[in-house]
């Protein structure tokens, strides 16, 4: 569970799970103040980083000489109704091109990439001001 807060200055918020704390905020263009990610980055940041740490177990669980991955997210909106996450993987160490497919092919199945994929619905669980 991650819980939100609003801070100082206009839209920056601290973000928590408890043990862990970040900042969001919006551009400078829309109010905010640039001291944080936007909401947006949070999406392309939990993608990017699930891949990278799906990868990386993959390499070591099968022994492949993975030294470095690199993972860059971004997503497109562009198409009214549709959105896509772009991403590039970049993989160094001394591996052979079966190695490197079958770690590309590890992105498909990262936790966060199978949640995205599915149907999404919300629920709102009213507090009455109280969290």
């Amino acid at each position: 569970m991650i819980s939100a807060d609003s801070e100082q200055p206009h839209y920056k918020t601290q973000f928590t799970n408890g043990k862990s704390v970040s900042f969001s905020d919006t551009t400078f263009d829309k109010g905010g103040s640039g001291a944080g990610f936007r909401p947006h980055d949070l999406l392309e940041a939990a993608l990017a980083s699930c891949m990278n740490m799906s990868i990386r177990m993959f390499a070591q669980e099968h022994a492949i000489p993975l030294f470095s991955v690199s993972t860059t997210v971004t997503l497109d909106r562009s198409t009214p109704d549709e959105t896509c996450f772009e991403y590039r993987v970049k993989l160094s160490g001394d591996l052979s091109a079966v190695d490197r497919k079958r770690l590309i092919d590890v992105t498909t199945s990262c936790p966060v990439r199978r949640t995205l994929s599915q149907k999404l619905t919300f629920r709102e669980h009213s507090c009455d001001g109280q969290i």
